[in-house]
């Protein structure tokens, strides 16, 4: 009898100090993570009776909390919700948060480490909790030009500072407004929700940061962005480039989509091939450079890795291992190459900054109730994607898509634009994708965009770039440059 309850004792403390273990482990590793979670509606209660901190362009609320005459003390308001939504993401009681609203909640609310020493002073002055304000990079006129140039159209758009990285415009549309999540009127959120989520236009999706997409001939800015740097090349070197480029291992040829030559010439210079974006040109110049110069040229402007860690963006990527077929059908943006809008607006920054990618980023500072800077970003190199060289050459070769090829529709009045289009086909069942991103001014760069559209249902050649996406990425540029 002794020997058992000395066995159910023994099994007791080591159940006991389990317990003490797990509850230690807990609350002393686990207690932010689980203090973060969407689904832990204690906290999210206790939460909603604080002061959130705003999320600020300039000095101008796009988020705020306002006080409220229910039983969660404060109601979250979103200014010009929709063209924002896919920035600031929501802050819900039924369906947590998203975008900067998840990524900087710590901040937002005041329980960031950063902040403890503020929470001692509210205690002790029994001042309510405030959480810090969040100031993003966006350019106020920039965004509200994406998303009026979005209208009607299903795509996104991405501007950057080319030497800095800052994000100046993010858009995406169809979009929705975030102030029907946040609503305090629980049955009208889930509704809400239920709509969003069955919506075949897919209004919550990030397309700018976090769909992939085939880029098309944008790409064909990597695939010259190689051959110039392998020293094989120069913007006179003649490329072969028939209306249709034989391929090895297939019966299928490489042809361009207007079914004719380039310029004209069997034998393009590399700056007209670009100029009317050649198909066998670049097929050409991807099976005389091989896959893995295309891999590694693509991982210098940022393919396979994520940014904006505010916004969960998607790696951009560039087929592995792909046969001569593959490699001069991915020379051309198509296979299975897939880029995000961000990802072909950093092409073109790092070509417009001398060939140095930066760190993109939106949160340009955080700072508490008081105005003390908590955080504040610093622009930071990414990669030496080119040499200065070949980045002054591609820029010469991309004004010349602008001001003589397939990119006129992206040209402003005293103002010199360096740019590519590109159309990316899916399948003969369905319109193929436009892209258009550019620089500008070129000899000054203060802004690089990519704008992508789905479904361009026009005819199916390279021009869509031009006719849909440029005039969207052309009201973006003069909005910054005040034109």
């Amino acid at each position: 009898m002794n020997s058992a309850i000395r066995r159910l004792a023994m099994a007791a403390i080591i159940l006991m100090l389990a317990l003490m273990a797990n509850s230690t482990y807990l609350q002393a590793f686990r207690a932010g993570e689980l203090n973060g979670r969407n689904d832990n509606r204690r906290v999210r209660d206790s939460q909603f009776s604080v002061d959130r901190g705003p999320i600020l362009i300039g000095s101008t609320p796009i988020a705020q909390s306002k006080k409220s005459n229910d039983r969660f003390e404060f109601q979250r308001s979103y200014a010009s919700g929709p063209v924002y939504a896919p920035v600031t993401g929501y802050y819900s009681y039924l369906y947590g948060r998203s975008g900067i609203e998840l990524t900087q909640n710590a901040e937002l609310n005041g329980s960031d480490p950063s902040m403890a020493f503020r929470r001692v002073i509210d205690v002790i002055t029994n001042r309510r909790q405030q959480g810090a304000s969040v100031t993003l990079t966006l350019n106020a006129a920039a965004q509200q030009a994406a998303y009026d140039g979005l209208a009607g159209k299903t795509g996104a758009v991405v501007a950057l500072e080319p030497k800095t990285g800052r994000v100046l415009a993010l858009a995406t549309r169809p979009s929705y407004n975030p102030n029907d999540l946040a609503s305090h009127d629980l049955d009208k959120v889930s509704a809400a929700w239920k709509k969003l989520n069955e919506a075949e236009s897919k209004p919550m999706s990030n397309r700018a940061v976090k769909e992939l997409y085939p880029p098309g001939s944008t790409f064909k800015l990597v695939t010259a962005a190689a051959a110039l740097s392998s020293g094989k090349y120069t913007p006179e070197t003649k490329v072969h480039s028939p209306a249709e480029l034989p391929l090895p291992q297939t019966t299928v040829p490489l042809v361009n989509e207007n079914g004719q030559n380039c310029g004209g010439s069997d034998n393009a210079t590399l700056t007209i091939a670009l100029r009317y974006s050649c198909n066998t040109a670049f097929g050409t110049i991807g099976l005389e450079l091989k896959a893995d110069a295309l891999a590694e040229q693509a991982a210098k402007f940022g393919f396979g890795e994520r940014q904006l860690p505010e916004l969960g963006a998607a790696a951009s990527q560039f087929p592995g291992d792909p046969n001569e077929p593959q490699t001069a059908q991915s020379a051309i943006g198509q296979f299975d190459v897939r880029a995000t809008p961000l990802q072909m607006a950093m092409v073109s920054a790092g070509i417009a900054n001398q060939g140095a990618v930066m760190k993109p980023y939106l949160v340009q500072n955080v700072k508490t109730a008081d105005l003390k800077t908590v955080s504040e970003t610093k622009p930071e190199e990414l990669h030496q994607a080119v040499t200065p060289e070949v980045a002054s050459q591609l820029t010469q070769m991309m004004v010349d898509v602008v001001a003589n090829g397939t990119g006129r529709p992206g040209r402003i009045n005293g103002v010199e634009v360096a740019g590519k289009t590109g159309t990316a086909q899916t399948s003969k069942e369905r319109p193929p994708f436009a892209w258009f991103t550019a620089f500008a001014p070129a000899n000054d760069p203060k802004i690089a965009v990519a704008v992508m559209i789905e479904d361009a249902n026009i005819a199916r050649n390279d021009i869509a770039g031009g006719t849909l996406a440029a005039p969207i990425a052309k009201q973006v540029m003069e909005a910054v440059l005040g034109q």
